[in-house]
């Protein structure tokens, strides 16, 4: 039987979603705690690959097993098992083939930027000390709504066959003082979002022009684009599924 589990995490202590061999990861930590609740090795697979210190507040994962339980009581023992950066919301039974990463039809990202100095939010907000032009940054980003192919916003030597995203909404929003920057595609390429990021802070600083945009994302190049802003202020806010997969 195929399973979903519907999760959160806080990615301060962890180096990313995906396993690594020498490096703690979100995956690993989840995967031997389910595996001891369920007497063998219980591999997971994720909605995506989160980078180093970036956080979920909705993340997916699916997992199969032949052992019969109670899904209330399995996510009530899973979260006592797991440690305090990582919480369970959810487990619950899908279709044979549903796929947690392929079958999601949308992601949707946060990332958040303060321009005042808080002793309270520094570890999971970006501070960016300089005045940023907020109007100039949200003519910018309507100008990825134009476009399809954005391997100038990827790491480089990314194993993917195409670097084609559809963006269904992008938006800057000023809130009590802190600049928050929402995004949704059907899909990311690596370091995606923080490129963009980093590319629209330096539009707000007046380092690069809105209309110089355009000549960016045609230039395939990520030397082009703007700095990768850091991972610790990136939040995956929601994976959005079909219900065709749901039982």
């Amino acid at each position: 039987m195929r399973y979903f589990i519907e999760l959160s995490y806080n990615g301060s202590n962890y180096h990313g979603w995906q396993y690594q061999p020498n490096a703690i990861t979100v995956q690993e930590v989840i995967e031997k705690s389910l595996s001891v609740l369920l007497k063998g090795k219980t591999p997971i697979m994720g909605a995506g690959r989160t980078d180093a210190g970036v956080h979920a507040t909705q993340m997916f994962a699916h997992f199969d097993t032949d052992m019969l339980f109670d899904e209330t009581d399995i996510v009530y023992k899973l979260n006592l098992y797991l440690p305090k950066d990582i919480a369970i919301q959810s487990i619950f039974k899908v279709k044979d083939k549903a796929h947690a990463r392929f079958n999601a039809l949308s992601r949707t990202y946060l990332y958040r930027i303060t321009l005042h100095k808080n002793v309270f939010t520094f570890e999971n907000v970006y501070y960016v000390k300089q005045d940023l032009d907020i109007d100039k940054m949200n003519e910018a980003t309507k100008i990825l709504f134009e476009y399809h192919d954005f391997q100038c916003f990827s790491k480089s030597k990314t194993d993917v066959k195409t670097y084609n995203c559809k963006i269904m909404k992008a938006a800057w929003t000023l809130i009590d003082g802190e600049l928050q920057f929402v995004i949704q595609a059907d899909r990311f390429l690596r370091n995606m979002v923080r490129a963009i990021v980093g590319t629209m802070v330096h539009v707000g600083l007046g380092k690069i022009k809105v209309d110089d945009l355009h000549s960016i994302i045609k230039s395939k190049n990520r030397s082009e684009a703007g700095f990768s802003v850091p991972g610790h202020a990136l939040y995956l806010t929601h994976v959005e599924y079909p219900d065709a997969i749901m039982l």
